[in-house]
């Protein structure tokens, strides 16, 4: 599905078909298209009517991995990533947005969920001097609005951490480190999300392009302001998830020596009760105690209680219980 926002003669309207005439330098026209899950179709509308490089249509057709920028002539492609943090499934995902800018239009790809999107467009509905700016500055109105979602996806990610950090400290189990892997590797996927998109903007920033006018150089680098900060996170969520990770490794190595010191005792316990009962077990002639056939048993009952007995005080007294 494609949207065709218009701003002409200081009024921006949307309208259900596009005239190519429009599109022509000089024309004193606006033309955002906003397509969402493009279609073979779409590429050739992308191709022909707009003018971009098949490669670059190649690549917003499928699914661009890693943010990047590059020039084809007078038009930008740039692919940068959104944020979604799914609290209840504690599960972090980004996806792609592409877009193609000139002086005269800017065409977005992405999948139609994208929040950003949305809510610029709806603002272009309703306040015409979002697309009067021009094409640039609408894309670093999409861009700002993306990286600002990021701050409250972050956050949550950072209390994920708290919630983790807190278990393996009072009460580490088992199924921990699942959950330990999982956001450890989200967090991974945001330094690779997050490093190379914080590299696309600052090359917007420093005007390598001569689209960049200086004004919007200042407004891409507020953008990349934030996102050195997110990345600098980034970091600092890596160090203590494998801070979290060891700790909670350790508290199940000291839980398992706890388990193997008990064990130990008890089979240690065990080892006089076992002589005893294998002495008195054999068919041969033993010493008779003091007293009669009957208090024999309770002799012998006697000191396998006064032997456990002693080596619990020992152990008690060596720290070992």
């Amino acid at each position: 599905m494609i949207r065709y926002f218009v701003h002409q003669e200081g009024h921006t309207r949307v309208v259900p078909e596009l005239d190519p005439a429009w599109l022509a330098p000089g024309s004193g026209v606006y033309v955002w298209a906003d397509l969402t899950e493009p279609s073979v179709e779409d590429g050739v509308l992308l191709r022909h009517v707009f003018g971009i490089h098949e490669l670059a249509v190649e690549d917003a057709l499928g699914e661009a991995p890693h943010p990047k920028v590059e020039a084809y002539g007078s038009l930008l492609y740039v692919v940068l990533h959104g944020i979604n943090f799914h609290a209840s499934e504690h599960a972090f995902d980004t996806h792609d947005t592409d877009f193609f800018v000139t002086s005269q239009f800017l065409v977005t790809v992405h999948d139609g969920k994208r929040r950003s999107i949305a809510h610029i467009a709806d603002l272009c509905g309703k306040s015409a001097h979002i697309l009067s700016e021009g094409p640039v500055a609408l894309m670093h109105r999409i861009v700002d609005t993306m990286v600002d979602h990021y701050h409250p996806e972050v956050n949550e990610l950072e209390e994920w951490l708290d919630d983790l950090e807190r278990q393996v400290l009072e009460a580490p189990k088992e199924h921990l480190m699942g959950e330990i892997l999982a956001v450890k590797r989200d967090i991974r996927g945001l330094r690779h999300i997050v490093t190379p998109q914080r590299d696309v903007l600052g090359r917007l920033s420093r005007r390598e392009f001569d689209l960049i006018s200086q004004e919007l150089s200042y407004r891409f680098r507020d953008v990349f302001d934030q996102l050195v900060r997110l990345s600098d996170d980034a970091i600092i969520f890596q160090d203590r998830v494998t801070g979290i990770l060891d700790a909670h490794l350790a508290s199940v190595s000291i839980q398992l020596a706890q388990t193997s010191k008990l064990i130990a005792v008890v089979a240690t316990l065990f080892g006089p009760l076992t002589v005893l009962t294998g002495m008195y077990g054999m068919n041969v002639p033993l010493p008779h105690l003091p007293g009669g056939a009957d208090v024999q048993f309770w002799w012998v009952v006697g000191f396998m209680v006064t032997a456990c007995l002693a080596m619990f005080a020992w152990f008690r007294r060596s720290g070992l219980w």
